[in-house]
C-alpha cells in the first residue's frame, strides 16, 4: 500500500555569499519540529525527494542541497565534515528553523552526526539511513568496489541521478571530497550525541553493513536496527514507502 504524498516547492537562500537551494513542503502541516533531510556524497536533495514527498503529507520538511552540490553554488573547495555541518547551522539559522528532527543517508549521518556534537540544542531526535564510513573500509580502494556492488541493490533511476549529480560535481571535486568523508571518524562522535536516534539500513546496502549499522545504534543507544528487506544503501529512494512505515512512530514519539 502506498503512503500519502505531499507537494514541494524550490527556494533559495544565501549562505556565507553562496546561493543555497532546497525544497520544502508547499502547505506546511503538522505541530511536530520540522524534518530536515541531508542527502550522501556527491549528491543533491534531488534523490530525497521520495521520502520528502511523504514526509510532507505529514510535517514540515526541507531537504537543501549541501554547498558544492546539486544546484547549489561551490565553495573554492569541497568542505569537510564540519564544514558542511557548520553550513547547514547557518542556513538553518537564516530560515529561523531552530530545532529539527534530522533524517541524513550516507555521507549525510556524518552531517548530522557532528551537528549533533556542535550543536546538541538543535537537535530533535536524528534518523541515521546507511551511516557511513565503516572503519573496516576507511580507505578508497575499499570503500568504491562496495560502492559499485550496491548499485545492483538499487531503482536503475537512482543510477542515473548518481551519474547525472557526480557529472556535475566534477572528477576532482568527487576525489577531494571522497577524502574528506574518509578522513571523518563518525564512530568517535556517535557516543557524545544524547538526542533520540534511529539507524535504518537496507537489507542489501554493501556500504553499511549490519555489523556497522549496529555498532553505530549502539554506541547511539539507540536500539535495534530496522532493517528494509531486498533493499540497498538509499531507502529514502528506492524504498520510500516502506521506510515511512519505519520512521513514522519514531517520529511521533515525544
Amino acid at each position: 500500500m502506498s503512503e500519502p504524498k505531499g507537494r514541494l516547492r524550490g527556494f533559495w537562500s544565501c549562505v556565507e555569499g553562496l546561493r543555497i537551494f532546497a525544497r520544502t513542503s508547499r502547505s506546511p502541516i503538522g505541530d511536530g519540529p520540522p524534518v530536515v533531510l541531508v542527502h550522501g556524497y556527491g549528491m543533491s536533495s534531488s534523490y530525497m525527494v521520495p521520502i520528502a514527498k511523504r514526509l510532507a503529507a505529514e510535517r514540515v520538511v526541507y531537504a537543501p542541497d549541501l554547498p558544492g552540490h546539486g544546484r547549489s553554488g561551490n565553495p573554492p573547495k569541497p568542505l569537510s565534515i564540519p564544514g558542511l555541518a557548520e553550513s547547514l547551522r547557518t542556513w538553518m539559522d537564516g530560515l529561523g528553523i531552530g530545532r529539527a528532527a534530522f533524517l541524513g543517508n550516507s555521507m549525510g549521518c556524518q552531517v548530522i552526526a557532528e551537528l549533533a556534537v556542535r550543536h546538541p540544542e538543535r537537535i530533535d531526535r536524528l534518523i541515521l539511513v546507511g551511516p557511513t564510513v565503516d572503519p573496516a573500509a576507511r580507505t578508497l580502494g575499499r570503500e568504491l568496489p562496495r560502492l559499485l556492488r550496491d548499485g545492483a541493490a538499487e531503482r536503475p533511476s537512482l543510477l542515473l541521478l548518481v551519474g547525472r549529480a557526480y557529472s556535475r560535481e566534477g572528477f576532482r571535486r568527487l576525489f577531494e571530497e571522497m577524502d574528506l568523508v574518509l578522513a571523518d571518524r563518525i564512530e568517535e562522535k556517535l557516543p557524545r550525541i544524547k538526542a533520540p536516534s534511529l539507524v535504518v539500513r537496507g537489507e542489501r546496502d554493501a556500504v553499511a553493513p549490519q555489523p556497522w549499522a549496529e555498532q553505530v545504534a549502539r554506541e547511539l543507544g539507540a536500539g535495534a536496527v530496522r532493517v528494509i528487506p531486498d533493499k540497498g544503501h538509499a531507502p529514502n529512494y528506492s524504498a520510500p514507502d516502506e521506510l515511512m512505515r519505519v520512521i513514522r512512530p519514531f517520529l511521533a514519539q515525544r
